[in-house]
């Protein structure tokens, strides 16, 4: 014990204790136990979420019918391994992210706030805004796809899709702290896992398969626009502006600190894992369409093209898939939309605080969810539209967000000893040519096939 002197002279707390303070305290007190007395799997199992979440919440609705309609059209040859290495990618973007958080215990809006200043602060939220809104309205498309397939009819499956979604936020909201929140989506999106029976079940041809991760086919031929659609759409499939603001807030909600960075790399690849897997997965289930010049479904047609051309169990799995990839990314994404909005404007953000104390924080999280909702019970929305260009919005506005990440994770006042490697910042670097020239070469493209220059 100290003596009374030195307990005497240690700092009181500049603040007193909040509710979050107090919740949060009572899940690091969990973590610091399971450490002092060796419980390594309990240890894992109380540090893994918001790495596991944000990979499996990418895998969304827009994602899935991405990959399946990339497997229709083209097959596995090119596009198998390069989700393997767009999901490699993912996973050295939100390594930063979780180590970032894990040091400085704050959320990326705020860093960039606090970093930058509030112009870039503000402009940094107005992106995640833009993209946010419409990949929700995204979402809510892919659970009104699988709806649709189960009722047999789309005059209903809106409103069920709206009720559902809307329904399981604010069901979510009400458990009370970030703890139970997080367990309850990532009891969800387990069920991302779906699309490897449904892959399995359409019979694969699995030497074509191994022959496509073992050689990397050279770029398919076709429309040009097309395949870039499809290549900057699988990119915005795995790494979105989204993702950097969700982990890092949650990572911070939760309270990892610099001593939890190796189980938050078990968390962020396990995830980015997983998530690989059942990206996978929904290729192959789509590439039992390729060839069948009869099936050339849309994406509220994939399941119902899937049961003529395979079998009923396919079809059924791969909507019930659809309906959950909606759902948890309805939960993740607005959830990264209310952090980002409290952090710019300072107000309380985190599940641990009640509705009263975070007003904002939960106005947010379940406001834009109804916009979104709202706007699938438009009559004429372009909704197949919004679908298959939310990836491509995403990957267009993502290099900003990488390079403010890449400069925070490179702040030696932020940070410390834990910046990145070298190594580290050239693969970021890589990563951001990458993207940026796959959303230039899609924008450009277009323009001049719009102006018939091409």
């Amino acid at each position: 014990m100290k003596p009374p002197a030195e307990a005497a002279a240690l700092p009181l707390p500049s603040r007193p204790l909040t509710e979050e303070d107090l919740r949060r305290s009572e899940d690091r007190a969990r973590v610091w136990l399971a450490r002092l007395n060796g419980r390594r799997l309990m240890l894992l199992w109380l540090l893994v979420g918001p790495g596991v979440l944000v990979m499996l919440g990418e895998n969304d609705g827009p994602s899935m019918l991405s990959y399946a309609a990339t497997g229709a059209q083209y097959g596995v040859d090119f596009f198998l391994p390069f989700i393997l290495v767009t999901f490699a990618m993912a996973y050295l973007c939100q390594e930063m992210v979780m180590r970032v958080a894990a040091v400085t215990h704050r959320g990326y809006g705020q860093l960039v706030l606090e970093r930058f200043g509030p112009f870039w602060g503000w402009v940094a939220a107005g992106d995640l805004l833009l993209t946010n809104t419409v990949t929700l309205i995204a979402e809510f498309v892919a659970v009104r796809a699988g709806v649709a397939y189960f009722l047999g009819s789309s005059h209903f499956a809106g409103p069920v899709a709206a009720a559902i979604g809307v329904g399981l936020v604010a069901a979510a909201l009400g458990l009370g702290r970030y703890w139970r929140w997080e367990r309850f989506v990532l009891g969800l999106a387990v069920l991302n896992g779906l699309f490897v029976p449904a892959a399995l079940l359409s019979h694969p041809h699995w030497h074509a398969v191994a022959k496509a991760v073992v050689t990397f086919s050279p770029f398919p031929g076709g429309s040009l626009q097309t395949l870039l659609l499809l290549l900057a759409s699988t990119i915005g499939a795995t790494v979105t502006p989204w993702m950097v603001f969700f982990q890092q807030s949650a990572a911070a909600d939760k309270g990892l600190t610099p001593k939890d960075i190796r189980h938050g790399r078990y968390d962020t690849l396990g995830g980015a894992f997983l998530a690989a897997i059942f990206g996978c997965a929904a290729l192959l289930a789509g590439a039992a369409l390729h060839g069948h010049g009869g099936e050339n479904p849309t994406g509220a047609g994939f399941p119902l093209a899937l049961a003529r051309v395979v079998g009923r169990p396919v079809g059924t799995l791969f909507a019930l898939g659809l309906i959950e990839a909606g759902v948890v990314a309805l939960l993740t994404i607005s959830a990264s939309t209310a952090y980002a909005f409290g952090e710019c404007v300072g107000a309380a953000n985190s599940f641990n605080n009640s509705p009263r104390r975070a007003l904002l924080f939960y106005a947010v999280n379940v406001s834009v969810t109804m916009l979104a909702a709202v706007v699938i019970l438009i009559p004429g929305a372009p909704l197949l539209s919004i679908a298959l260009n939310a990836n491509v919005l995403a990957t267009v506005l993502l290099p900003v967000t990488l390079m403010f990440l890449i400069l925070l994770a490179n702040d030696r006042e932020l940070m410390g000893s834990y910046v990145n490697s070298r190594l580290r910042n050239l693969a970021a670097g890589l990563i951001v040519g990458l993207v940026s020239l796959a959303g230039a070469a899609y924008a450009i493209e277009s323009f001049l096939e719009t102006v018939h220059v091409v």
